[in-house]
């Protein structure tokens, strides 16, 4: 319970409550009802709360019966009522105990399925980013007063823009760019696209099979079997793959078959690796291509073509080869273990800083330079919520559960 009764909420149910930031056993009591249960509760004072408001945990047992109890009878006090999605972490943004990054940071480490996720949003979720943007907006600062001061300065005197503050422009401007460069969040978030392609009835979806561990795409002897693409999730070592089935590229003249093999061209060029099964020649050029020889287990199709990777989904042969390359190719384009990666909407906000740092730099006009850093302070506190970030909080936080 958060807000300005919440206490008296608390000693509703629970009699005097104990004090503050220390636990205390209490039987939970509601005129109803009875006894409900016993549990642990705890207080918490404004703004030292997690809400910034004042706080009361009940830390109960977890059977359904007891939990529903329990709520309704809290139903019951005046001035209660359920929390709506998110709004515990809302009311924290809103009270300054955290920024938009960390609310991002927490949602993302909600829905985290993988350890790679869990650990890319912890970091953001414990202020990575945060501490961060506060060193750069505290260089804003600095070359805010030493453009308003060169400003005063050239009403007196009729010179150019100091060299150091463009330089300091310019090389916060880089350091900024630097970051624009590194692995971004989304890949790790929606997963790392492996496409598997190549000719008809080369035993594309059997190898999808086979590293999937389950049937999840037609197999047959047909070619053109396979008409639209087929997408598989898994977790490999930790990193969330979206394996992909596509249709066989070949010319063909039956309608839909031809939607199919369209699709898996798109698919092969938007792919972040790419498995190909089929005349290793035929390959197209791709930074993370990986040739399969399939069947390898056949004898007609023992000896495996230079550069290509024998494998059989039936026997397994080469399957622990195969997984190991896709994750090291995975690994390559995400982010390191414990850095921060920026989503869309960050990276948006400090490509506009970085543009108007930029623009500082190579002007000779104060006011120009000073309007331009400015510009800089403003995409920051975009990023981390302070100004012009109403269209999408509600978005946020209507990504957390009920109370969160």
């Amino acid at each position: 319970m958060s807000g300005p009764n919440a206490h008296a909420a608390g000693e509703a149910l629970a009699g005097p409550l104990p004090a503050a930031r220390y636990a205390a056993l209490r039987t939970l009591r509601s005129e109803r009802s009875g006894i409900l249960d016993d549990a642990l509760v705890l207080r918490f004072d404004g703004p030292a709360s997690s809400t910034g408001e004042d706080l009361v945990e009940f830390q109960c047992h977890g059977g359904r019966a007891v939990v529903d109890a329990i709520l309704d009878a809290l139903r019951r006090v005046d001035g209660l009522r359920v929390a709506e999605p998110g709004e515990f972490t809302r009311r924290a943004f809103e009270n300054g105990r955290i920024d938009l990054t960390e609310a991002e940071g927490l949602a993302d480490l909600i829905e985290a399925e993988t350890e790679s996720q869990r650990k890319a949003a912890l970091v953001m979720a414990e202020g990575g980013l945060k501490r961060m943007v506060e060193q750069w907006q505290e260089k804003l600062l600095q070359l805010s007063a030493s453009a308003e001061a060169a400003i005063d300065y050239a009403e007196e005197d009729d010179v150019g823009l100091d060299p150091t503050l463009s330089a300091e422009c310019r090389a916060l401007a880089g350091e900024l760019g630097a970051w624009l460069e590194r692995p971004r969040a989304e890949p790790l978030k929606d997963g790392i696209r492996v496409v598997v392609a190549g000719s008809p009835n080369v035993g594309k979806s059997s190898l999808i099979n086979a590293i999937a561990g389950k049937e999840r795409a037609i197999v047959t002897d047909i070619p053109g079997t396979t008409r639209d693409h087929i997408e598989v999730p898994i977790a490999l070592g930790g990193i969330p793959i979206l394996l992909t089935d596509t249709a066989g590229l070949r010319e063909s003249d039956e309608l839909v078959e031809r939607i199919g093999i369209d699709r898996a061209r798109a698919l092969v060029e938007g792919a972040d690796v790419l498995l190909w099964l089929g005349d290793p020649e035929e390959a197209p050029p791709h930074p993370r291509l990986v040739r399969v020889h399939s069947r390898a287990d056949l004898p007609d199709r023992s000896a495996s073509p230079a550069g290509s990777l024998p494998v059989s989904s039936s026997t397994g042969l080469g399957l622990a080869r195969l997984m190991e390359q896709i994750s090291r190719l995975a690994a390559s384009i995400l982010p390191g273990e414990d850095a921060v990666a920026l989503n869309r909407r960050q990276a948006t906000h400090i490509e506009e800083a970085c543009g108007s740092l930029q623009a500082a730099a190579a002007t000779e006009d104060f006011v120009l330079a000073a309007e331009g850093i400015r510009a800089a302070r403003s995409a920051f506190d975009r990023l981390t919520g302070r100004a012009g970030v109403e269209d999408v909080l509600d978005a946020l936080f209507g990504r957390f559960c009920l109370g969160k």
